[in-house]
């Protein structure tokens, strides 16, 4: 008689069997940067995660990297925001210090990818500039995307967070680097970014000004197929890696991407999947550590080989 349940019958066992496994230098710990911070501030719709200063993030690089974790992805808080995102752009600004003070603290040990954006950075939360009419100009933007494109790679990025969801920004970005000589700044894509009611607590770590929904640009919840064009896309425009966010309401997003795409495939286990599971442990109704495991784990086996997830180094720590 067959029983598969021989192979489930000790710890021991399962392990031996296991399909999936996920490792910690599979894992990117998102992190936030304000400006004029002395001390880390948690964030009260994210329990466990904080705002940094820029000392503290050098702490926590630090710290990552002895985790093992495969990466680092800055998102940055400005003192002044406008229009346009100036900050984004001034050398000086805090993202592009940010991204100097990690590698000068970690080096080659994890691979840092600032968010190129400018919602971060615009006093009108959008993540491009704006026409008079208050809608977003997609080709404006892409020579905003450009500007801070060449600053986050000066500044000594791995990789750029390329997040916008602005049609052909992975092409034009590519290029702009490439005649700036700098073609070892690779592109990560959020190519599949969705228009999702999970990003709340994200929008309060960073203080969006937004107003209204980005839903004219982000990629719409209802469709799959185009979707998967826009990861085309970002392929074909010359993406080294692309990304599916969020993670876990997009599993099938995932999969399809990694069954289709010839380079790898990431997910983004976002701040409405942390703080969901974080609510509920803290109320006694689910294991916190065994819900991050099993939802990092259906990511890794959905298809995804990278997942950036605030619980990075408490699941490296589990993983160990």
């Amino acid at each position: 008689m067959i029983r598969p349940r021989r192979l489930r019958r000790t710890a021991a066992l399962r392990r031996l069997v296991a399909e999936t496994r996920v490792h910690p230098s599979d894992l990117v710990l998102p992190v936030f940067v304000k400006e004029g911070l002395t001390e880390p501030v948690e964030i009260a719709t994210m329990p466990g995660v904080h705002q940094h200063s820029v000392d503290s993030v050098r702490k926590l690089a630090v710290e990552a990297a002895r985790a093992g974790l495969g990466g680092l992805m800055p998102f940055a808080v400005p003192a002044v925001r406008d229009a346009i995102g100036s900050a984004a752009t001034d050398p000086d600004g805090i993202l592009n210090v940010t991204t100097r003070a990690i590698k000068e603290e970690i080096g080659d040990d994890l691979v840092v990818i600032p968010d190129l954006c400018l919602d971060e950075f615009t006093d009108h939360g959008h993540c491009g500039v704006l026409r008079p009419d208050g809608s977003v100009d997609n080709d404006a933007t892409l020579d905003r995307y450009a500007e801070m494109g060449l600053a986050l790679a000066d500044a000594g990025a791995d990789l750029l967070g390329a997040s916008g969801m602005m049609d052909g920004q992975i092409g034009f970005v590519r290029a702009a680097l490439d005649a700036a000589g700098k073609t070892d700044t690779g592109l990560l894509a959020y190519a599949a970014k969705y228009a999702s009611a999970f990003y709340g607590p994200f929008r309060d770590a960073v203080e969006s000004q937004l107003q209204g929904d980005r839903r004219t640009y982000q990629q719409d919840t209802a469709n799959a197929a185009e979707a998967l064009l826009e990861i085309d896309l970002d392929i074909e425009q010359g993406a080294d890696i692309v990304m599916v966010k969020p993670a876990l309401p997009y599993l099938d997003i995932v999969k399809a991407a990694a069954e289709r795409s010839p380079v790898p495939v990431a997910a983004y286990h976002i701040s409405g999947e942390y703080a969901q599971i974080v609510a509920a442990a803290e109320r006694g109704w689910i294991d916190r550590d065994a819900a991050f495991l099993e939802a990092l784990t259906s990511i890794k086996r959905a298809g995804a080989g990278i997942i950036a997830t605030y619980a990075a180094m408490e699941a490296a720590a589990l993983l160990r």
